[in-house]
């Protein structure tokens, strides 16, 4: 009898027994998913072409080309509903790479091409993340990243190109706009200037009146976290450059970089004279341009704000804090800049050759 009795207990003890261990294996198996769509691969699977370029980190290492690769200060991958993304991040202050004053975590193309010959492309789509929350609001340089870059790898090493990204604390929306930099005549490079563009907002020149007072926001503005991206294409001397985002007008540029429209002092335009010529930023550009020079793609987080005094250039050096260049001190109060790259490619000429010898120099 008791036996009787017992065996529907025991099959029910069983049975919610088994019921548990299927719930359990189906929990692990939704965690497993959960996991799995969450997980991040390493930025050369991300954007596969990493074997293009040497990836240069906010410390001002050269990390070599970045197969299989990440720094968690610097260079790493993240998601979110969007999909994967590459993550540059760089501080106000750490070591930087070359002659510059500003950190990067940047890419670095491993060839180089002469743009009367070329017929090169790079393409991204990203989105800026933060700029640094501290700064001169006179400055132009402050609370700004470039994101991409053209870069001479030879001569004076001036940039044709540099796009940048800029938002005034506060401000809800920034601008995107681009700049050439004239390849100075002469072997004094001091007094070379830039001319900037702008694609969505401001232009370079638009900064405030006093150290913390900020000009109006600009109507057609990029936030951060909004997504937008550029085509950079060299053929035949001729910078053609295309920048679209979701709920904005598609802007499109060209500009010459083999025969240059400023060779002589009445050739300045009226920003530069406004903005670069009272601080002896004067110069003039050679006929040529950037003729026979070697020139190289960059795109990452080039942060534009450090940590210098104003007294030494009030254009490039933004009195940002830094805190000694305690790099996990200035991530922890927004004194960074960080750009999230979701897809990029390159086209290279079959000109292109050995970039070499920039990286030998500036390493």
């Amino acid at each position: 009898m008791n036996t009787k009795k017992t065996l529907p207990i025991f099959h029910a003890v069983f049975l919610i027994g088994f019921l548990l261990i299927l719930n359990s294996c189906s929990n692990t198996a939704k965690e497993t998913k959960k996991k799995e769509a969450q997980k991040t691969n390493y930025a050369s699977e991300v954007i596969p072409f990493f074997q293009h370029w040497n990836l240069v980190l906010g410390d001002g290492s050269n990390a070599g080309p970045a197969i299989d690769y990440e720094h968690e200060d610097f260079f790493y991958t993240t998601n979110d509903d969007q999909g994967n993304w590459v993550v540059f991040k760089s501080p106000n202050a750490g070591d930087t790479h070359g002659t510059s004053n500003n950190t990067r975590t940047e890419l670095a193309q491993l060839k180089k091409w002469y743009p009367v010959s070329a017929d090169d492309k790079l393409t991204a789509t990203l989105k800026v993340m933060n700029v640094s929350a501290t700064g001169d609001a006179r400055v132009a340089a402050s609370y700004a990243v470039v994101v991409g870059q053209i870069h001479s790898a030879d001569g004076h090493e001036n940039e044709p190109l540099k796009i940048f990204y800029k938002k005034f604390p506060g401000h809800t929306k920034g601008s995107v706009f681009w700049n050439y930099e004239i390849n100075t005549l002469g072997e004094d490079n001091s007094g070379r200037w830039d001319y900037s563009t702008a694609v969505w907002g401001y232009d370079l020149s638009v900064v405030g009146s006093e150290e913390n007072t900020y000009p109006e926001e600009p109507g057609d503005g990029i936030a951060l976290g909004e997504e937008f991206s550029y085509e950079i294409k060299v053929k035949d001397g001729i910078m053609y450059l295309t920048f679209t985002s979701k709920g904005h007008e598609t802007k499109t540029f060209t500009k010459n970089i083999i025969e240059s429209e400023y060779t002589t002092t009445a050739d300045i335009p009226l920003q530069t004279q406004n903005l670069f010529v009272p601080i002896g930023q004067d110069g003039v550009e050679r006929e040529n341009a950037y003729t026979g020079e070697g020139c190289f793609f960059k795109l990452g987080c080039y942060n534009q704000t450090n940590g210098l005094s104003p007294e030494i250039n009030k254009h490039w050096c933004s009195g940002a804090k830094t805190f000694d260049g305690d790099i996990q001190k200035q991530y922890e109060t927004g004194n960074y800049a960080e750009v999230w790259f979701k897809t990029a490619s390159i086209t290279i000429s079959d000109e292109a050759v050995s970039n070499q010898g920039y990286f030998t120099k500036n390493d």
